[in-house]
This record gives C-alpha cells, structure tokens and sequence, in this order.
C-alpha cells in the first residue's frame, strides 16, 4: 500500500497573475436561470470583468483586471439589474448556512399558509369532479381564501418580477405573477361585478401554492448538494489546550496564533497545523488524504488540522492558523470549484437568457388563437398552463448541482478537482502521459541487487561504497549509504574525496584507493568489467554502479527507482476505463522500457525534456486526442500546463500543484482512476439533467398550449422538475471511490 502523502501542499490553489483580483460575491433575488443569465450579462459589460453567475450557489465569481472596476460598481450592476449582492467574505459558510435555513424557514411558513387556504379548493374540485356541476364554496368564499394566498403567500414572486421588470429583464416570477394574476384578476371582477362567468381562483391558488412547494423542497435538496463543503467545515475543531506561562490553558482555536505551543492528547483532533516538538504517536489523516492508515509522527514531522492523534501525546509548535492551514485551503479550493462553471452549462445559459421572453410570446399567441377559434375560457386557461410549465429553473440547476455533488464527493475521497471545467475535460480525456520517475516510480533511488566479485563478501563491499558515498550528496550516494546502514555495515571517513561530475566518486578508504561509479570509469583503471552483464541489467532497467578498491573489482551495485505498489494496478484500472497510456521520461531507454513493461505500458518515450513533453502534448493534442497529462516535478510543469487536464500528486512540488486541475491527495496513482470514473458519472447526472430539463419544456409548453395541461397540473409538473434534477445530482452522493484493482 502507498504511503499517505505529505497533505501541506494541498491548500495551494493556482494563482491569479499578479495585479488580477478575483472576488465572490452572494447574490440575493434570484429565482431561476434567466436570473443568474441576466446578472452574468450585466457584469460581463464591464470594462475589464469576467464574471460567473451560478443558481445552485447564488454567488458570482468575479475576475477583475487591475483598475478595471471596484467591487462597489460591480454591486451597483447587479442591482440596476433587479438583484442585489454583497461582498462574499471568507470563512463565512456558517453564516451563509444561516441565512438559506432562514429563507427555508420563511418559504416553508409561505407554503404552509397557502396550504391550509388552498385545501377548501380542493375539497371543492373534487365536488365539482363528482358531477355536482355547481360549486361547494360561495364565491365570496372564494376569493376571501384566495386573495392572501396571491398577495401574501405569493408576495415573493411579485418581489422577485418587479425586480426583474425593474431591471428590464424577466424571469419565472414574471411567468408565475402573469399566469396567476390573471386568473385571480379575472375571477375577482366576475365576483365583485356579479357576472354570470366562470370563476379560475382555484387555479391560481393551487398553482402558487404548488410553486411555493417546489421551491421549498428544491431549497433543501439544494442544500444536500453542498453537504461535502459543510461536512469539511464541521472537522475544525472549536477548542485546543496551549501552554501559557508553564501551564495549559483551554482557548478557541480562533485565539491560537503562530508560534503558540500546543498539546494534543490521544484521542482529541489536531486544532491547527504544526511541527511536532515533543512526543511520538501516529495520526489519522484520511480526512485529508483518504487514506485510513495511520501516519507515525515524531519531532520535526507536520501535523495538520482536524486529523486525528491516535494513542500518544504530542507537543506542537502552531505554523498555520485560521486561513493558512491545509483543511482551509481545501474548503476555499472545493468552495471554488463548486461555484465554477462547466462548459456544457453554455447551452443551457444561451436558452436560459431569451427563454421568459419568447414564452411570454408564446402564451400570448396560444391566448389570441383560442380567442380566435375558441372561447375566452379555453384561451385563458391555456395561455395561463403555457406561463406556468415554462418555469426555467430546472435548466439553471442541471449542471451545477451536479456539479457540486461531483466536486464534494471528491473531495472526501482525496481527489481535488480545481475547477468543473476539469472535471468535465477529465471524461473526454482520451490519452494519459505519465510521468516515470515520483509518478510511476516512488521517486527515491534504492538498491535492488548487490553483486560482489569473487572472494569478496557482500559486507566488504558494501562498506567501501558507502564510505565513499558518504561525501557525496547525489541520490544515488544516499541509496546506497541507506543500504548499507539498513544492513548493519560500518561506514568509514573517506579521505581525499573526489568528486567526477555524472562519472563517480574517489577517494582513500582503509588506507587504500578506491574508486565507485559508472563501469567505465572504473574500468579506466584497467580493472576488467564483464560488459556483457552490464549490458544485460541495464537492459532490466538498473543503475550499475562498480565498486573497486586496491586496483581490483569488489562488485557491481544495481539501483533502480521502485515502480509504487499500486501503480500496476492504477494502470490496469486506466486501461479498462479506455485510455491510451503513454509513460513520458527524461531517462534512458532501457529504464523507461522496464518500467513501462512492470507497469503494464506498451507506449513510452524515452530521454524527453521538459520542453519536449510539452510538444509531445501539443503534438497529440493537434493529432485530436484530448491529452491529460499527470506529473510531480518542476519538469512537468510546462506539459502539465499545456494539457487539456492535468493531475499532480500532493507530495510533488508546488510548481506541479499550482499548475495541475486536480490534485491527488495521497501517493496513490489508483485514485487517477477515480478520478476520470467520477468524471464521467457527474457528466453523465449533468446530461441525464439537462435531457430532462429540455424535454420537460419542449413536451409540456405545447401540450398547454393545445389544451392538454389545465393549469394545475401545470403547475405541479413545474414544481416537481426542478427537485427532480436536484434529486438526481444528489444521487452521484453515493458514489465511493473502489481502489480496486
């Protein structure tokens, strides 16, 4: 099993370039999608802002170049637009959850008293339903229950389309107001005029109640949605013991700065990240890494916050605090993500922005032929069924809400998704270029065979080599010493050490020279080398080193960087998922072939440069494969860049994470696979969504506009959409990454 990879880096999220300013802000009013594409619009009109507007958050995420605008203009847009907003302040995901269960609240008390109100009508349609052919309630009756259910039940959708009119927009509430009023205007005149005509207040009570429903259950589901955000926010812990003047002190962790010493027992949650000062134990950090084995810890180690200390006591000294520590920079990288939006939203956003207005055509046009060829009755009803199913709503949550589920999911399971563009690109991914060495391979040069020449014991030579590498700094001189101490073998001071850049090491070892490196620096001092066997081993992929001393061969050492024992079975988890796997390295062939071959690879390249995997990127690329690029080094920082999606681990380095879409949180190349099959499965939710928002439209506006939907079903088919796509997002929850393999 993988290691769990060191999680400090995982809070860094790719930079803004210098001078840009990227800023959040909440947004209030909006009611479906025509909302969202509206206020999108009137940011994007100014010089210098790209903005993204998403339903399911109601938040925008705004990118300003510098002098372009102030975050006061941009609010002032938002609100001659109908709406309103605030600055989204960091840290504030209690608050915010405060705010929606207060809206929740107020919505339910809106649909609870329309209920109580709307039952006699009911009660009613079903007396008239069972051939009475007259109605059970007086017509004063009627109006008295219908008229709070329009004006004080219905209030918020009069709010919401004098916003959107004020603005010169419309949105849902326009639909709703229109389609309700009418009857309700209608009706009210034919009671107060005692006209012998029909009356419609049923309609328009059921329907607002009906809306009012749907909006409330789609305003909890909409919350389940962002349930991984909330649930990474409840693993701060809210208290920590600090040493204050030669005692412990109990404070909120709020009140805990950098530089102050605190303790954690067996058992309690880290407070905030820190180094280890005394104490040995181990920690559980899966709620960062996904990975339940535990991490043994010891003075020097990094703890982070809301992991878990197991059985012993630690002593830390606090690093990052509040802001700066590895759980709240995932918490504002997921935030990002969640609230950022996929390219195949962009069809949805276009229908979205010109759909009220040409419903509202479209209702004016059923009530004008009905008028023409009907009665006013038929032309009534129908142009209001037409306002009322058209509701945009389902379309604007299609894609994030999904989206969102995808993202947090995640997440949880160790898998950073820097934004839902990548998340999508990672499912049309295609071909993968992997990286050999720290991706494949573990990334650390170790001794994989010790060969000694005839008459020589296995300790002798170990011994000189790892007193002649002990002056030496190259990772194959520590390989080597690592070996060697591993094995119990005393190592000597070198005397008169010298080192031969990319050839090897000489220097004086028990009183006699010796020399390590290559076979044919060793071999320039007439030693015979047998060159056949070194040719054969390389061919298997080792490092030979030759070790002699006193003008004869002691031994030849093989070192190889160990392919990671779940590589083979990531790789086996890619193949099946379709994707052509290329392994891409700076190093000879031969290594990179046996690695290719142990990984289960056909494909490689070998002695690449870092510009050249960029090339081989964008060679592929412009051969029309979409190319996903996974890589740790500074090297793999201009491929991973021009990948059309790129992987990092979260123990490379910050060059590789700062670039990478997605970064795994532990040394574990089988969550790759976990990461292109959560890919796929939000895909999939999004299309299934969005297939069903346009059906649900392009069936139901012509069923009422030829008089196959009354209102009231109308109604209702518009409540259940939106919680339906929601319903379906919130399905992929139960997704789990498998690890199989």
């Amino acid at each position: 099993m993988a290691s769990s990879a060191s999680p400090e880096v995982a809070g860094r999220g790719r930079q803004a370039p210098p001078g840009i300013q990227v800023v959040e802000l909440a947004l209030e009013g909006m009611t479906c999608a025509a909302c969202a594409a509206r206020i999108e619009k009137a940011l994007n009109r100014i010089e210098g802002v790209e903005a993204s507007v998403n339903f399911a958050t109601e938040t925008a995420r705004v990118t300003l170049r510098p002098g372009a605008a102030t975050i006061e203009s941009l609010i002032e847009a938002v609100r001659r637009s109908g709406y309103d907003a605030r600055l989204q302040e960091a840290g504030t995901l209690a608050a915010q959850d405060a705010d929606r269960d207060a809206d929740r609240r107020a919505a339910f008390r809106a649909f609870l008293l329309a209920a109580v109100l709307t039952a006699p009508f009911l009660i009613d349609m079903v007396w008239m339903f069972a051939g009475s052919g007259h109605h059970l309630l007086p017509l004063w009756l009627q109006l008295a229950l219908a008229t709070p259910v329009q004006f004080v039940s219905g209030a918020r959708f009069y709010r919401g389309a004098w916003r959107s009119l004020r603005g010169g927009g419309a949105n849902m509430d326009v639909l709703v107001v229109l389609g309700t009023s009418i009857a309700y205007l209608s009706s009210a005149v034919v009671v107060l005029w005692r006209l012998d005509l029909h009356v419609y207040f049923e309609a328009a009570a059921v329907i607002i109640t009906l809306v009012l429903l749907g909006k409330w259950l789609e305003a909890r589901a909409k919350a389940r949605t962002s349930e991984a955000l909330r649930g990474l926010a409840r693993l701060q812990p809210q208290r920590a013991w600090i040493e204050r003047g030669g005692s412990l002190r109990e404070m909120r962790v709020e009140d805990v700065r950098p530089g102050d010493v605190f303790v954690v027992r067996p058992g309690d949650s880290i407070p905030v990240d820190g180094e280890v000062l005394d104490g040995a134990s181990t920690v559980d950090e899966s709620m960062l890494t996904g990975e339940s084995v535990p991490v043994a810890k010891r003075p020097g180690a990094r703890v982070f916050a809301a992991t878990v200390n197991a059985e012993g006591l630690l002593r830390c000294r606090a690093t990052g605090v509040g802001r700066d520590t590895v759980l709240a920079g995932i918490i504002r990288l997921v935030a990002l993500a969640q609230g950022s939006k996929a390219p195949v939203q962009a069809l949805a956003d276009r229908v979205a922005g010109v759909f009220v207005p040409a419903v509202v055509a479209l209702a004016a046009a059923t009530f004008a032929a009905w008028l023409a060829f009907g009665s006013f009755e038929q032309a009534l009803l129908n142009a209001v069924a037409v306002l009322v199913i058209a509701c945009p709503c389902a379309l604007g949550l299609a894609t994030p809400t999904a989206m969102m589920v995808g993202i947090g999911r995640g997440a949880r399971a160790g898998i950073l998704v820097r934004n839902a563009v990548a998340l999508e690109r990672a499912r049309e991914m295609t071909t993968l270029l992997i990286d050999k060495t720290g991706t494949l391979t573990e990334g650390r040069p170790a001794v994989t065979g010790v060969l000694p020449a005839p008459g020589v014991t296995t300790q002798n030579l170990l011994r000189v080599a790892a007193s002649l590498e002990r002056g030496s700094e190259h990772p194959l001189a520590a390989a080597i010493v690592r070996h060697a101490e591993a094995a119990g073998v005393a190592v000597i001071p070198p005397q008169d050490f010298r080192a031969v850049p990319g050839r090897g090491v000489a220097a004086i070892v028990d009183g006699v020279p010796a020399r390590l490196g290559t076979p044919e620096y060793v071999a320039e001092l007439g030693i015979p080398i047998d060159a056949e066997e070194v040719a054969r081993r390389r061919a298997q992929g080792a490092t030979v080193i030759a070790v002699a001393a006193a003008g004869r061969l002691l031994g030849l050492l093989l070192l190889a960087d160990r392919l990671r024992p779940t590589s083979a079975a990531a790789t086996r988890r890619l193949l099946d998922l379709g994707l052509r796997l290329v392994v891409i390295s700076g190093d000879h062939e031969a290594t990179v072939r046996s690695v290719a071959r142990e990984a289960g690879i056909e494909e490689f390249r070998a002695g690449v440069l870092p510009a050249d995997k960029a090339a081989e990127v964008e060679a592929r690329r412009a051969a029309g494969e979409v190319v996903g690029m996974v890589g740790d080094g500074i090297n793999d920082a201009p491929a991973l860049a021009a990948a059309d999606v790129s992987f990092t681990l979260a123990a490379g380095t910050g060059v590789a994470i700062d670039t990478a879409d997605v970064t795994l949180m532990r040394d574990d190349l089988r969550l790759l696979g976990e990461a292109v099959d959560l890919s796929r499965r939000t895909v999939t939710k999004v299309r299934q969504n969005l297939f069903f928002a346009f059906v649900y439209n392009v069936l139901g506006i012509p069923l009422a506009a030829i008089g196959l939907l009354s209102p009231v079903i109308a109604g209702a088919a518009m409540a259940l959409s939106s919680v339906s796509v929601v319903t379906n997002s919130l399905a992929l929850g139960r997704w789990r990454p498998s690890l199989g393999g």
